[in-house]
């Protein structure tokens, strides 16, 4: 049992970074193929079909590159596809979903306080929302709505904010956000192997069979390829977040989700314009961090929506913390519910060490630890995961009572 756990374990590990491998590259490409994409520029001495051009320097060396909007007017002998990055991000990252979310569907993807489900059910159900949400997108695009692209766009913002709403009403915070990454991410790519490589392959076989190519597959294409554009950056943020529990784990998460799209579109609408030369928007920035100061804001749960007090981020240290009226009853409580993990020999099945190396077995680690217990299981309900200890609401207000106590009396 012991092997199969460390087996699983790196097994994980190597999902995860092939995932990162494969993203970086399929990021990297779409970016500098957008920012390209913008910074063309017409000119005369252009060849017939010629689009545009741009010159770049990189590595020491200059690079002369040319745009056909259509297709050049013969095949060329060598045509480079830019098509396995995103096909390889898309299945890593599905083995990561299986791997993790799946295989520990008990721990990390259902909670039963939101929704009591059995795990081959909140498989089901994560494996139709990723598929159900790929054939929705594709409908609106072949809608006579999709012959409005920034109409479309604004649907389907509604789309993404609807799902991440949905998503808290099924699994854990960590999942859902994990999930809604997950279904946008499937869209992205789904959008490639089905929609754009196959519209380009189209053009080819016209080239080939000396045929003049019809220009709807490169617009369709384009504006497909304009959606991943500003989808991209929300997927980061997302696949990113179940490190940070204050962004899954608290009460607004969903709205969170739904200001982090914006977000992608601010900070991606500052780089295309930029990289179009049509000037530096800084507007952009001031409404991206005003956007990221509200995040902050609802993940603390503020008093004036909640009727709780905020408390200030402290060093933890034992006397502090472990002096506290409350801390014999917080001990207990995290004897009880973290400490099957939190120890030098857990003994939760399928954990072998610590997670994170975080201990909680006597005075002195409970309190060194007091700001991550306060944030993951007081003021969110990142742990435990799923809630598989059955910590109670009493309970984590207990724990945001001990530590903002602790704070206020040392403040004092």
């Amino acid at each position: 049992m012991y092997e199969y756990a460390i087996a699983w374990e790196w097994l994980a590990f190597g999902a995860r970074w092939f995932h990162v491998i494969t993203a970086i590259a399929w990021i990297g490409s779409s970016f500098y193929f957008i920012a390209l994409d913008l910074g063309l520029v017409k000119r005369p001495h252009l060849p017939p079909g010629a689009y545009g051009e741009e010159w770049q320097v990189h590595g020491g060396g200059f690079y002369h590159i040319q745009k056909y909007l259509v297709a050049p007017a013969q095949m060329p002998e060598h045509l480079t596809w830019f098509k396995y990055e995103s096909y390889f991000t898309w299945i890593s990252g599905f083995l990561m979903l299986c791997i993790v979310y799946y295989g520990g569907a008990d721990l990390f993807l259902i909670d039963r306080h939101v929704l009591d489900i059995s795990p081959s059910v909140a498989i089901l159900i994560s494996l139709g929302s990723l598929a159900l949400g790929w054939v929705v997108y594709d409908l609106l695009c072949k809608s006579p709505l999709g012959r409005n692209t920034w109409g479309l766009m604004a649907v389907l913002y509604v789309v993404l904010v609807f799902m991440a709403w949905g998503y808290t009403q099924l699994f854990t915070g960590r999942a859902a956000f994990l999930h809604l990454g997950a279904f946008t991410a499937t869209i992205m790519s789904a959008n490639v192997f089905m929609i754009i490589i196959p519209n380009q392959k189209i053009v080819v076989a016209d080239l080939i069979a000396g045929r003049v190519p019809d220009p709807k597959y490169g617009q369709v294409a384009k504006q497909r390829s304009l959606h991943n554009n500003y989808l991209t950056l929300p997927v980061i943020f997302f696949m990113l977040s179940n490190h940070y529990p204050l962004s899954f784990g608290t009460q607004f998460n969903w709205v969170i989700a739904a200001l982090v799209f914006l977000m992608g579109v601010t900070i991606r609408h500052w780089f295309n314009t930029t990289h179009a030369r049509k000037g530096r928007p800084t507007w952009t920035w001031i409404v991206t961090v005003i956007l990221f100061i509200l995040i902050m804001w609802l993940s603390t749960v503020p008093k004036l929506l909640t009727g709780e007090t905020d408390a200030a981020a402290v060093a933890p240290a034992f006397q502090q913390f472990a002096g506290d009226p409350h801390f014999p009853a917080v001990k207990q409580l995290v004897s009880t519910r973290c400490s099957m993990c939190h120890a030098a020999e857990p003994v939760y099945e399928g954990i072998v060490r610590p997670p994170n190396g975080v201990m909680l077995e006597n005075d002195a680690e409970i309190a060194a630890h007091a700001r991550e217990i306060y944030i993951q299981a007081g003021r969110s309900h990142a742990m435990p995961p799923g809630n598989i200890t059955d910590i109670t609401p009493d309970e984590r207000k207990l724990l945001v009572a001990w530590f903002e106590s602790a704070v206020e009396g040392k403040k004092q």
